[in-house]
Order: structure tokens, then C-alpha cells, then sequence
């Protein structure tokens, strides 16, 4: 089927070929045009061509109302219905002609449940030998099917798993007659646990039942689920359609698994730094057929306005770009080196440091290493150990504001601007004379979730033998907020003047 007059990609071949183009959707505002039939000459070639009778410009690839429909043959006439209704007119009638009828179809991205592998949750089907292929699930009692011990791993010669090759499992009994009856040899993919493990986990050691349906309603649904943009056609879908079908049966209350869905950003390689080459060895435009890239380093060039340049030749522009990490590219940051060069609490802060959870980021070594010596004052400024004596109220303002803003930005996910209300406490910390226990003790806790590893020994080092997991998060009090003077400066004439209110 083609719709020459409405399909921008039906319309360039009709003109391309010289081929008739009829319109059969008008605009709203023009209900009572008439047959439309444009001819594909003349201007056509251009992409102009028009209804004669409209004057509207083809393709018209939005709903409007229907024109040159009708058929005396079929008594089928919707000329003058809005698209919508068109539709439905058109379903109505092949249905009552029985040649058709309404249905819905999803597109969805194929799910692979059957791995030809060993490793994987067995499913718990037989076929019956002699049978005409059905399969026959093996009763509860008998569940759950478990993998065979074996170290024969290796694939069977065959399309099946390598549990094909394990007589001792693979040759069973119909549950129903006790007759020879084969299990099915494929293996069902990590999909089969994670798509519902979070009811699990709220009734781990249940014998008798799925889950506890007083827990599970007590617990579900999940407050927060953060995944990047692969779950959404992934996990996420699949964990739903899990869910839905346990609702339908009457294991969970809630409809949907899931309260709150935030997608975060994924994080790019390092900025790669290219200029092109022709096969004369001269720069060109990379947009060039037989360019060749060279890749040079940060340390080789220089940035002249929006734009970057080689230090060696100012003449020959460079290209500065962030690609997706990938062993191809060469461009993949393994965490472990992270880890091993700065700690984990540096790979963890500087994650969260790089920018909106949301958006996507750019990793930058030297990003790490900034927040690495963040931390490293952050122990100094405990390392002369705390007093016992009373905080003054600055300290106990500028503690109190970052509670504040720690708490509202962690709880809305906005973790980089948390991490920067920190920095701001540190540098505060390291202009006061003294180091009170009641303005520092505090701060402890507000890093904790951003560096565990950290935050734990300086609890451990503040006299707690129990881990900082167990203790209150700190709350604020707004009256420590307010400031008793602020200065303001005001200009009379020429002269500035500051004053104290």
C-alpha cells in the first residue's frame, strides 16, 4: 500500500517516478473540499505539488477530515469525518462485513527467555514421550527444579544446553500417566529472578509462599527504582509485566512494582582530541570520503575562542568530543584502577559530583583527583582531634545550613549541589580557631552516605564503638539559621559605605 499524498517517503517516490498522487485527508478547516487528484508534473519534480481543489501543499501528513472516500460499490462513504472518526467508521463496517476486525497490537523489543546454556533457572516442564510435543508442567510439589550437580559444561554437539547431555536429569516421568517424559533442556535467563526479586527480599525465608501478604503490603510498592535508559525497554518493562501477572493471580496489592522511576545520565569517556588528514597527508575536513582521524593528546593543544587548535600548527583545527565508553574506542575507565589510584570513596563522591543525576556527564581523571584531595582535608580538619567546648553561634549557623541543604538536595537526588554545600562547610571548618565535638560530630553523618569508608573512621575516631549506621540523621533547626547582623553596602554619592543591621 502507498498514500503517496500523505507518507513524505510514498510522496518523493511518486514524484521521483512521475506517479499519480491523490489526496484522501484534508485539513479541518477545509471539510468540504472535493476529490483531490494532483498529477506528479511539471513543479511536482520540485516537491510542490498541491490539491487542485484545496490548494493545500502535499504530503499533508496530519489528522484532518476525510475527502475523495467514498465508494458506491461498498456503500462505504466517510467524506467529511474527522480522522479519527474515519477510523472507526472503517473498522465498523469490515467488521459487520466480516472481512476484518478491531484489535490492538504492541510493539515491543522480542524478550529471549530460552538460553541453550547451563547456568540459568531450569524450567519446570517435561514432555511426554510419545506425545504430540506438548509440554507439561511437573506439579508444585515438585518444585523448585533444581540443576543437576555436574561439571560437564561444555556444549552438547547439538542446538540444546549442555543439560541435553545429562541422561540422569534430562530422562524423567509424566507427572500425569508416569510414562517417559524428557525435560526441556533450555535454561531461563537472570531475567526469571530479577524480574521480581524485590518481593523476595521482603520474605526471604517464607517455605510456603511467595512472599507474606501482610509484608507485602506493609513494603510495596518500591519507593524509587533508578535505572539508565536500557531498563526502560528491559528490566523495568519486564519487572511490570512480572508484576501484572502476579496482581492478576492475587500474590501482590499494587498494580504496578515501581512508585518513582528516575533515569540517570550515563557517563562518557574522557574528551578525545582529533584533527583529519587527507591521503596527502594535509588536514581536511573530517566530513572528507578518505580522511584519516589522528588522535593527539590534551597536553597537544590549545583553545582559540569556542574552538581548539594545535600547538604545533595553530593553522590546523581540532575536534574535542566525549564518545560512549567502549573497548573499541579504548576509552573505558575501569573503576579498580580508580579505586586503587584514589579509593572508592573518591569514585563514589566524584560520581555523584560530576554533575545532575539525570543528565550525561563526562569522566574526567582529574575530576577524581580533585574530590580525592576534598577528602583528604576533610580527615585533616578532624585530625587534630575535636573539643568538648560549646560551638559559637556562626558555627552552629553555617552547621545548621548545611544540614539544611544536604538533606533537601539528597532527598531530591540532587547530589552534586549536596556534595558542594559540604566543600562550603569544610572551608568554614578551617577558618575557626577551634574544633567543636557539637559542630563537627554532625557533619560526619551528612558525608556518611557520600563516603562511608571515610565517615566511618572519623566516627570511630570521635569515641563510637558502634558503626554510624545506626545513628539519627542530623535535623535542623531554623532559629540557628537566623543572623543577627548582616552588613549591607550603600552608595551616597560617591562614597560607599557599609552598614551593620
Amino acid at each position: 500500500m502507498a498514500v503517496p499524498g500523505h507518507d513524505a517517503r510514498d510522496y518523493e517516490f511518486a514524484v521521483r517516478f512521475n506517479l499519480h498522487i491523490k489526496q484522501v485527508v484534508a485539513a479541518a478547516e477545509t471539510p468540504s473540499s472535493a476529490s483531490a487528484d494532483a498529477s506528479s508534473t511539471g513543479s511536482s519534480e520540485s516537491g510542490s505539488s498541491e490539491s487542485s481543489s484545496s490548494n493545500q501543499a502535499l504530503p499533508y501528513c496530519e489528522p484532518g477530515v476525510a475527502v475523495a472516500s467514498s465508494s458506491s460499490s461498498s456503500g462505504l462513504d466517510i467524506n467529511g469525518l474527522p480522522t479519527a472518526e474515519a477510523k472507526n467508521k472503517v473498522i465498523a463496517w469490515l467488521e459487520q462485513q466480516g472481512i476484518g476486525k478491531r484489535q490492538v497490537n504492541y510493539k515491543l523489543r522480542d524478550w529471549l527467555f530460552a538460553r541453550q546454556r547451563y547456568w540459568g533457572e531450569p524450567f519446570p516442564l517435561v514432555y511426554p514421550e510419545g506425545g504430540d510435543g506438548t509440554a507439561v508442567a511437573i506439579p508444585e510439589d515438585q518444585l523448585p527444579l533444581m540443576l543437576p550437580d555436574t561439571d560437564q559444561f561444555k556444549p552438547s554437539g547439538t542446538p540444546e544446553s549442555p543439560l541435553a547431555a545429562i541422561d540422569s536429569w534430562v530422562n524423567t516421568t509424566d507427572p500425569a500417566t508416569g510414562a517417559h517424559a524428557r525435560r526441556e533442556t533450555s535454561t531461563m535467563p537472570q531475567w526469571a529472578g530479577s524480574c521480581w526479586y524485590y518481593l523476595r527480599f521482603i520474605d526471604p525465608s517464607n517455605p510456603t509462599a511467595l512472599v507474606d501478604k501482610k509484608l507485602e503490603n506493609y513494603w510495596m510498592p518500591v519507593d524509587l527504582y533508578v535505572g539508565g535508559a536500557e531498563h526502560a525497554v528491559l528490566h523495568l518493562l519486564y519487572a511490570r509485566f512480572w508484576h501484572k501477572v502476579l496482581y492478576d493471580l492475587g500474590v501482590v496489592s499494587s498494580k504496578e512494582p515501581f512508585a518513582r522511576l528516575v533515569s540517570q545520565g550515563m557517563i562518557l569517556g574522557e574528551v578525545e582530541y582529533c584533527y583529519t588528514v587527507g591521503p596527502d597527508g594535509k588536514p581536511c575536513s573530517e566530513d572528507q570520503e578518505d580522511a584519516v582521524t589522528i588522535k593527539v593528546s590534551e597536553l597537544d593543544v590549545d583553545k582559540k575562542g569556542d574552538a581548539y587548535v594545535l600547538k604545533s600548527d595553530p593553522s590546523i583545527r581540532a575536534t574535542a568530543r566525549a564518545h560512549k565508553m567502549s573497548k573499541s574506542r579504548g576509552n573505558v575507565v575501569n573503576p579498580d584502577d580508580v579505586v586503587e589510584e584514589c579509593g572508592g570513596d573518591s569514585l563514589r563522591l566524584y560520581e555523584m559530583f560530576m554533575g545532575p543525576l539525570r543528565d550525561t556527564k563526562v569522566w574526567s581523571t582529574r575530576g577524581v583527583e580533585g574530590v580525592h584531595r576534598f577528602l583528604a582535608r576533610v580527615y585533616r580538619a578532624f585530625e587534630a582531634g575535636v573539643s568538648d567546648e560549646p560551638a559559637t553561634k556562626d558555627q552552629l549557623r553555617l552547621l545548621h545550613a548545611t544540614i539544611k541543604k544536604v538533606t533537601v538536595e539528597t532527598e531530591e537526588l540532587r547530589f552534586n549541589t549536596a556534595i558542594a554545600a559540604m566543600m562550603e562547610f569544610v572551608n568554614g571548618v578551617f577558618k575557626w580557631s577551634n574544633r567543636p565535638r557539637e559542630a563537627l560530630e554532625p557533619f560526619v553523618l551528612l558525608l556518611s552516605p557520600y563516603a562511608p569508608h571515610l565517615a566511618e573512621e572519623l566516627w570511630s575516631q570521635l569515641g563510637h564503638t558502634e558503626s554510624l549506621a545506626y545513628a539519627d540523621w542530623p535535623q535542623w533547626q531554623e532559629e540557628l539559621l537566623m543572623m543577627d547582623t548582616i552588613k549591607l553596602p550603600v552608595q551616597v554619592g560617591l562614597v560607599l559605605l557599609t552598614v551593620c543591621l
